[in-house]
């Protein structure tokens, strides 16, 4: 992966990103086969990550970026334990090492005192949880992510994102900021600008949804993605991709929390949180 292909790709993605029309239809997640003495196997999800909050509390994560940039001391910690759920404050004050976004986030699992699961090419991943996710937590019109999966490293580019953004925010084209549109929650592919699925967000807001998200590590067209959202006994959405690029180099790491641009122009952004639970990671076996 070269220098120019990360610059393009975080430029492409620390911004607006143009609007997407038309949904992929939903498909089966492909397991695989594996073969013991000849035999063909089926594939299996293997547990690797069950963190509790209560106990685990932090230690849960490879990293936590609580407020990077020493902007808002009076507001420390951003990023606590609390009961069973990791919680994400962030103010309007806060900022991040670059001045025009804001960033609380934990990265990676942990899953001792000096180890955590590393996420390679070739590999197949799947992340479950719960997010609650406030009325004051509000779609922008430029950035706004929830959770991400980066290649490790300082100006890194993001691979893929979940975030909360308004429909009809800005033009790449144009470069022209449309504001307003509806609230809505997405998931989207850096590599070429792929939309993996996108739902309101208003009927989300100030109730637990659950997430299931999957990726098979691979670069070129070599990799995969399915982001499921559950609210209830309600399948929100269920949307997959196949023939795609989740691969930069070294490996891929989750991280969740609040990243989003301070160039919101429908006044959405205000103090807020994110709260998560019941985090839990497997891979493919």
């Amino acid at each position: 992966m070269s220098t120019s292909r990360r610059a393009v790709l975080g430029a492409a993605f620390g911004g607006a990103v143009a609007a997407t029309t038309g949904l992929p239809a939903t498909a089966a997640p492909t397991l695989g086969l594996a073969r013991a003495g000849g035999t063909p196997v089926a594939a299996s999800w293997q547990l690797k990550w069950s963190p509790s909050a209560r106990t685990d509390g932090l230690g849960a994560f490879e990293t936590v970026e609580d407020d990077r940039a020493h902007s808002h001391p009076a507001g420390h910690p951003h990023i606590f334990a609390t009961g069973d759920d990791w919680r994400f404050d962030i103010h309007t004050v806060d900022r991040d090492t670059s001045s025009d976004r804001q960033r609380q986030e934990v990265t990676g699992l942990r899953t001792g005192t000096h180890s955590y699961l590393k996420w390679t090419e070739g590999q197949t991943w799947r992340i479950t949880y719960s997010m609650y996710i406030p009325s004051s937590l509000k779609a922008t019109t430029t950035f706004t992510h929830i959770m991400q999966m980066k290649q490790p490293g300082a100006g890194s580019a993001p691979i893929v994102v979940q975030s909360l953004r308004r429909d009809g925010g800005t033009s790449r084209a144009s470069g022209a900021e449309r504001g307003g549109g509806k609230q809505t929650i997405e998931l989207r592919l850096a590599t070429g600008d792929i939309l993996v699925g996108r739902t309101d967000l208003d009927p989300l807001h100030d109730k637990w949804t659950d997430v299931d998200f999957r990726i098979r590590v691979g670069n070129g067209s070599a990799g995969s993605v399915r982001w499921i959202l559950t609210s209830g006994s309600t399948t929100v959405i269920d949307r997959s991709r196949t023939g795609v690029d989740t691969f930069l180099a070294d490996r891929v790491r989750p991280k969740w929390g609040i990243y989003r641009s301070l160039g919101d122009t429908s006044g959405s952004l205000q103090d807020t949180y994110l709260l998560l639970t019941n985090l839990r990671g497997y891979q493919l076996a």
